[in-house]
């Protein structure tokens, strides 16, 4: 079967877990920028963990099926039409040949998921289908999806059923203003002192510079860095180093102005200072926020980083366990 795209709304891209392996060759992770929901989308169609969905920010498409399907709907709060009639997200339910599935706006949250049973079935590029902007290539064609695109289907698994859902209490909650847990980085010691305190006390409101690559925020109190003597390579900004590594979730501040986080699609190295990484247990958080929204960063240390990756696990693991 396939999926014909009637709107690709805002920015539609296949997804699935992503492509680890390939950083110190500059090829990021890619996959879903929110794992979870991603996860939750598969199980709910009865999909192994690794398939493709369709990862729809800020708007999602208008679709139509050529033949009978499973769909779940996960992620950003919407009001889903199959054929003009609502029906609900975190729930699997069936479409026929010839049906179309419509979205209003998103009320929260910024990225919804769109699980098939089957998986989105367009060619693995270095182990995954995961389209990857910058690059071009992976997904349908390297791109956005468009009007008129095409999407193959793969085989069902004998798991899919209509009707399996998820209990609101095992889902992520969504929120316009959220905390977010921050080990300090490689350079966190070249902040002042007085812009460490800033940096954890501001509140800090989503840019509209926020996307796949990295989310910027602005709003908070400028950071400044110790007086040095530029290194030998580095820029003479003192937000400048000589290139390094970047550390998947880091924040780096140009100028000491707007902090960005980088994200699935970010670039592996450069020439700014990372004053710290945003923990992964957090980093789902970050995909569901829309401009404007709000943050306020956290300082952890590594034993409260990894406890709250060891959370996180069990908390996918009871997800797992309520959807058979």
């Amino acid at each position: 079967m396939a999926i014909e795209i009637i709107k690709p709304g805002l920015a539609t891209t296949v997804q699935d877990a992503g492509r680890p392996g390939y950083y110190h060759l500059g090829i990021p992770l890619s996959g879903a920028m929110d794992q979870e929901n991603y996860q939750q989308a598969n199980a709910l169609v009865g999909n192994p963990d690794g398939a493709a969905v369709l990862e729809c920010t800020l708007m999602a498409p208008e679709l139509r099926f050529d033949a009978p399907a499973l769909v779940a709907l996960t992620g950003a709060q919407c009001v889903p039409r199959l054929n003009g009639a609502e029906v609900p997200l975190y729930t699997s339910f069936a479409v026929q040949a010839g049906d179309t599935l419509a979205f209003d706006f998103f009320r929260l949250g910024a990225r919804l998921y769109i699980a098939v049973a089957g998986g989105i079935a367009v060619p693995e590029v270095l182990g995954s289908r995961s389209t990857y902007g910058l690059g071009a290539f992976g997904g349908l064609d390297g791109r956005r999806l468009q009007a008129g695109d095409v999407l193959p289907v793969g085989q069902p698994s004998p798991a899919a059923r209509p009707g399996r859902t998820l209990d609101a209490a095992l889902r992520l909650p969504l929120s316009k203003a959220v905390e977010l847990r921050v080990l300090p980085g490689l350079y966190f010691h070249r902040l002042q002192d007085e812009s460490v305190q800033s940096f954890f006390a501001d509140t800090w409101r989503v840019a509209p510079e926020a996307d796949r690559i990295g989310y910027r925020f602005k709003g908070g109190t400028p950071l400044k860095f110790h007086e040095r003597t530029p290194p030998f390579g580095a820029g003479s900004d003192p937000s400048n180093i000589v290139d390094a590594g970047y550390p998947y979730g880091s924040i780096q501040v140009p100028a000491g102005k707007e902090p960005i986080i980088l994200h699935r699609d970010a670039v592996s190295g450069g020439g700014y200072a990372m004053v710290g990484t945003v923990i992964s247990a957090d980093m789902d958080l970050i995909a569901q926020m829309q401009p404007n929204h709000t943050a306020r960063f956290v300082r952890v240390d590594m034993a409260q980083a990894l406890a709250a990756r060891a959370e996180r696990r069990a908390r996918l693991e009871r997800q797992r366990a309520a959807l058979g």
